[in-house]
């Protein structure tokens, strides 16, 4: 709402009122907390408290933002945007990884996650300090269904800390909506579950698996002590099953895929160590195969082959040579990054990881660089950073983004045509397509050496460097394609999402089913390949 009282305001007077404010915050933004300067940076003054929630309209309820910060804000409440952005340059400095920050990166930047819970345990009761000599006494129970043994406490955030294997999630953006309502004071069911190992004790570390989000929002709020369902001594596999099935099977949580894949890859090493004890196996033993694992657990080897794929795709995600996974959104929420993680199971994933599971020993001529699944993701890898280096490396302007980008060429506003072809290409239903053809050239490579192949696990086999050299000529070609620079077919072709039928009967004749002209013919495999 606009301030009648700044708009009564000289320009005199509002930039006296200005410096008086600029003193008072010590020259920092009061969102950003960033250095302003009042001659050079464009700055707003905004209610602290909004008008709308009976803040007062003068200046003991205003405040001096960088004016980026206060038009962008994620909250009115100033106050609230304040921590909103302070969780932002969290994220932004986040050592966990790509993904995004998790619960011990926010911890640690509010000097959690630096000890450990000092307590005895004796008989049903458990003893433990909350700081300086003070004790708290607390039952340790039963849960009747689980068999598993808990208490309730409330700790300081020095003795908590983020259990990443169990849950791997980043803190998403919906902590925001967490954050106001603890503000207003609305408390929200807010207990956390955790679990020790009271081989640790007398002092033990705290490992939050669920709740994460509550748990970010208080902590973003100040609040320095939490309160936890604690576990002692569980059933590590039971807490990895339950996560994993909150947010897959049960869908109680809203998992990202790619965080249901990071969880199924942890299940399958839980599985291997199950594998070895019930075998009685040592615990580095890598002579079983994928089928081995999978048919030892009886009733449950859809799970497990799941597990194994899982892994697989994991593996190819996190991988540190794959340059295309700066360009996948792993949320699929986002409007900066081309890819969505949907969009790469479905491609590159379904269409090119062998989902038969192995015979051959876990570490089947690992030692000459010659294992199955090594050679796969290897290879996967190395095409998708391929596909980077050539489309989107120095073309793709995350700056720009995906947002209503046909909407911005059909308007006539200047979107740069190395960014245009780049998003066009990364359409699922287009990817789907032009990916397709990336496989025919390795077939027909392979049929032309006298060798048959298995479709099924055609990333398993090496491919020579000749191969490598023609993928590359038809990933060259297929990006310089007119089309995908083309600002007229923002309103055919490109006009809205279609469907795989579409894009391939284009790819196949040139024209589109609705008759539009999209290419002179059809894709000639064996023209793309030529450099």
């Amino acid at each position: 709402m606009a301030s009648l009282y700044l708009n009564s305001m000289t320009k005199d007077q509002r930039a006296t009122l200005e410096k008086q404010l600029w003193d008072q915050q010590n020259g920092k933004c009061f969102i950003s907390a960033k250095d302003m300067v009042l001659e050079l940076d464009e700055l707003d003054i905004d209610h602290i408290i909004p008008s709308r929630d009976n803040g007062k309209d003068d200046p003991s309820n205003f405040a001096l933002t960088l004016a980026s910060y206060n038009r962008s804000k994620q909250a009115a409440d100033l106050r609230v945007a304040r921590v909103l952005a302070r969780f932002d340059q969290i994220r932004a400095t986040a050592d966990s990884d790509d993904r995004g920050a998790n619960l011990n990166d926010l911890l640690k930047a509010y000097d959690g996650a630096n000890g450990s819970l000092r307590a005895k345990i004796e008989n049903d009761k458990i003893t433990y300090v909350v700081g300086g000599d003070d004790k708290v006494t607390v039952p340790v129970h039963t849960d009747k269904l689980s068999g598993m043994r808990y208490f309730f406490a409330v700790l300081p955030i020095a003795a908590v800390h983020h259990d990443e294997k169990i849950n791997p999630r980043p803190i998403g953006a919906n902590v925001r909506g967490l954050v106001e309502e603890f503000f207003k004071g609305r408390p929200q069911l807010q207990i956390a579950l955790g679990w020790i190992n009271s081989t640790e004790l007398p002092e033990a570390r705290v490992n939050i698996f669920d709740g994460q989000h509550k748990v970010a929002a208080q902590i973003l709020l100040g609040v320095t002590t939490l309160p936890v369902r604690v576990f002692v001594d569980p059933n590590f596999d039971v807490l990895l099953t339950t996560n994993t099935n909150a947010g897959t099977t049960l869908r109680q949580v809203a998992f990202d895929k790619s965080v249901q894949r990071r969880l199924g890859s942890a299940m399958l090493l839980d599985r291997i160590a199950r594998y070895r004890k019930d075998k009685s196996l040592p615990d580095d033993d890598e002579s079983f195969s994928e089928k081995a694992i999978v048919q030892h657990f009886t009733g449950d080897q859809r799970a497990v082959t799941r597990y194994v794929l899982d892994g697989i795709r994991n593996a190819i995600t996190y991988s540190p040579d794959n340059k295309l996974r700066d360009y996948v959104d792993n949320s699929g929420k986002g409007h900066e990054k081309p890819f969505s993680y949907s969009a790469i199971e479905k491609t590159f994933y379904s269409k090119f990881i062998g989902s038969s599971m192995l015979e051959t020993p876990w570490n089947y001529r690992s030692d000459v660089g010659e294992n199955p699944r090594t050679i796969e993701v290897g290879q996967i890898v190395r095409l998708m950073s391929l596909i980077a280096d050539k489309v989107y490396v120095g073309k793709y302007d995350e700056e720009i983004g995906t947002a209503k980008l046909e909407s911005k060429v059909q308007k006539g506003e200047d979107v740069a045509e190395k960014h245009l072809a780049a998003f066009r290409m990364a359409k699922e239903e287009i990817l789907y397509c032009w990916i397709s053809y990336i496989g025919k050239i390795i077939e027909n490579h392979f049929l032309m050496m006298g060798r048959v192949v298995d479709n099924g696990k055609l990333f398993q086999y090496p491919f020579p460097e000749q191969l490598w050299i023609n993928i590359g000529c038809f990933i060259d070609n297929l990006a310089r394609l007119p089309m995908w620079v083309n600002r007229d077919a923002s309103l055919t072709i490109f006009g809205g999402k279609q469907t795989h039928g579409f894009w391939q009967t284009i790819f196949e004749s040139g024209s589109s089913p609705t008759g539009h002209k999209a290419m002179p013919s059809g894709l000639n495999i064996m023209e793309m390949i030529k450099p």
